[in-house]
């Protein structure tokens, strides 16, 4: 006879453990502490099982009766009842564990070591430090529960503080987390993909640049009167003939510079696209080199810092020379940019070229 409300409230425990069958394998097992727990019989296999399905009160007679329904149709489906829950206890753990925070570690973790694809040391210190400012909004929620209003708020934040790049780039880069998620088969689908153009965009700043040649000529000029470090200056005088990045050049090092085949190559792991770069080296390059190898060579940085052999030039010994030549020149009616960033037509290459 099917169990009732009334019977379940009324039964009370005994000294030995009480079963109270309904119907279809299910019973109440009531015990002699007085717990009264859900119960399903079944055979799987050729073998008789039991499902919990949970204790009384909490689980009601019906809610009961629909998890033994549910439990019968996976059997129907040739599935084991008790398996299949094993299965969801041990995703929702898995799914409790991966976090925003722990996924975000793991995907910056990979990146940095992803060979020729990997980030270089700034890049990847740049994007922990974007993701991290999520980690009070969204960083201990599971990975799978995130919504896009989730991810909007916290980058709102950012937004509102007038960070506008740095609210940009980390959408991106968390979306980069989520597609790595996808890809390691914690999540669906990136929840970041309907939120395009929901950010305000910034505005492009273009950084001075001097391209008329008669003002090359007179920057050139100017650098060759510089009366500040003899290093610094040697330093500005070959950044135009090599045209690399200023940190490539102060972390240049002499095992990269052949100065008899005038080649530099630098190694992949010091460029922004990971790849090797070769800069083949001028008449006047090599000339510039030689006078620094007397000062700084034959190891080491080829433009080290004033205080350590072991450490490179700082950026802003090279922006703080700028700056002086900057109010130099103009007494002499020029106008020099606030970095060394040159665009013009005229190569700087062994032609016996004078400005």
């Amino acid at each position: 006879m099917p169990l009732t409300d009334v019977a379940i409230r009324g039964a009370k425990p005994g000294e030995k453990a009480i079963k109270l069958t309904d119907e279809k394998g299910m019973f109440l097992l009531i015990t002699p502490a007085g717990g009264k727990l859900w119960r399903l019989k079944y055979r799987f296999d050729g073998r008789e099982k039991l499902l919990a399905m949970g204790a009384y009160p909490e689980i009601g007679l019906s809610d009961a009766r629909k998890r033994r329904d549910e439990a019968r149709a996976m059997l129907a489906k040739g599935k084991d009842p008790s398996r299949e829950k094993q299965r969801d206890k041990l995703r929702s753990r898995m799914q409790a564990a991966d976090t925003f925070k722990a996924i975000a570690d793991e995907y910056c973790a990979k990146r940095r070591r992803d060979g020729v694809k990997g980030w270089a040391p700034a890049t990847a210190t740049r994007s922990e430090y974007l993701l991290s400012l999520l980690n009070t909004s969204i960083g201990g929620l599971p990975i799978a529960e995130i919504e896009p209003a989730d991810i909007l708020a916290a980058i709102r934040k950012i937004e509102n503080k007038g960070n506008l790049e740095s609210a940009r780039r980390t959408l991106q880069l968390s979306s980069m987390v989520f597609r790595y998620a996808v890809a390691t088969a914690r999540l669906r689908s990136d929840p970041t993909r309907d939120l395009r153009g929901a950010l305000t965009a910034p505005t492009v700043t273009h950084y001075g640049a001097i391209t008329e040649q008669a003002k090359v000529g007179e920057l050139l000029r100017a650098i060759d009167g510089y009366e500040g470090s003899g290093i610094t200056k040697l330093a500005l005088q070959l950044a135009p003939h090599v045209f690399v990045r200023p940190g490539e050049l102060r972390h240049a090092e002499w095992a990269d510079i052949d100065l008899e085949q005038a080649l530099w190559v630098i190694p992949a792991g010091k460029t922004k696209m990971r790849k090797a770069h070769h800069v083949p080296l001028s008449r006047q390059s090599v000339t510039i080199l030689r006078k620094v190898f007397e000062v700084t060579g034959p190891t080491g940085y080829v433009f080290h810092s004033i205080r350590s052999r072991a450490r490179a030039m700082s950026e802003n010994t090279l922006n703080a020379a700028l700056r002086r030549l900057g109010s130099y020149s103009a007494r002499r009616q020029y106008r020099l940019p606030s970095t060394l960033t040159l665009s013009y037509s005229v190569p700087l290459v062994d032609r016996g070229t004078r400005f």
